[in-house]
């Protein structure tokens, strides 16, 4: 049984890419993984293939995940990690326990889904992981969530290299500010702590062009000439400036 794996499935681009890949490939299944199972069952009423749906909260439940995967013994041609959300604020807006979900979620779940998947993985199989445009630089005012991604960023990459030899691809996709329900919720803790934002994306430009890139098996995909730039300048420029530039742009300064 070839199937796709989506995480985060449940809205956003994670529901976005369920719509375009299954639009473009062909799978036998696709599984579809996120807390909200109502979003899901609608999902999947969306969709012209078979559906399995996961309502699993992957930070407490990923042991479920690896039963299910050793008792259906499924060939995994991609894997797209897209659970994650973010907080935006002060260090004393954000409550510590928000902050200990943003790592047990944007790291140590995909670290987990990811390590668990891989063993039904064969040369060609794809990992495309969903980073941030924040794993490029220390980010004030969403300091947490940043290093999340900075993390997904490295980890995704030196991945790559040590799968290279089973000819699995894996690529850390990193689009920038995108039009999502991921505001509704950064926004709890702070309203006017991020007032400024360069470019936007929708979840449909969005995840054409990371569809686009792992097609083009690039190792970390940058959308926009924009954001390549911005990538650029931050890998060249001191950090002390590269944050004072974003603390301008907040009106932080």
């Amino acid at each position: 049984m070839r199937i796709a794996i989506i995480t985060g499935a449940s809205s956003g681009m994670g529901r976005e890419f369920a719509r375009q890949l299954t639009a473009a490939e062909k799978f036998d299944e696709l599984w579809v993984i996120a807390r909200r199972a109502h979003r899901l069952e609608k999902l999947k009423k969306e969709l012209s293939l078979p559906v399995r749906v996961l309502a699993l909260d992957l930070t407490k439940e990923t042991e479920k995940y690896a039963a299910l995967l050793a008792a259906e013994q499924p060939e995994v041609s991609i894997l797209i990690n897209s659970s994650g959300f973010g907080k935006f604020g002060r260090y004393n807006q954000i409550p510590l326990q928000d902050c200990m979900d943003m790592i047990d979620l944007n790291c140590k779940a995909l670290v987990a889904v990811t390590q668990l998947t891989l063993p039904y993985m064969t040369a060609g199989s794809r990992i495309l992981q969903v980073d941030s445009l924040s794993a490029f630089q220390p980010v004030p005012y969403l300091n947490v969530y940043g290093a999340t991604k900075a993390f997904v960023l490295s980890y995704s990459q030196a991945l790559a290299a040590e799968l290279r030899d089973r000819k699995i691809q894996v690529m850390a996709f990193c689009p920038g500010w995108v039009k999502t329900e991921f505001f509704d919720h950064a926004e709890e803790t702070s309203g006017d702590a991020v007032v400024y934002y360069n470019k936007w994306f929708t979840a449909e430009e969005a995840v054409r062009c990371g569809l686009k890139d792992l097609k083009k098996r690039k190792l970390v995909s940058v959308p926009s000439l924009t954001n390549k730039l911005q990538v650029f300048g931050v890998k060249h420029l001191p950090t002390r400036w590269v944050m004072n530039i974003w603390l301008k742009q907040q009106k932080k300064r």
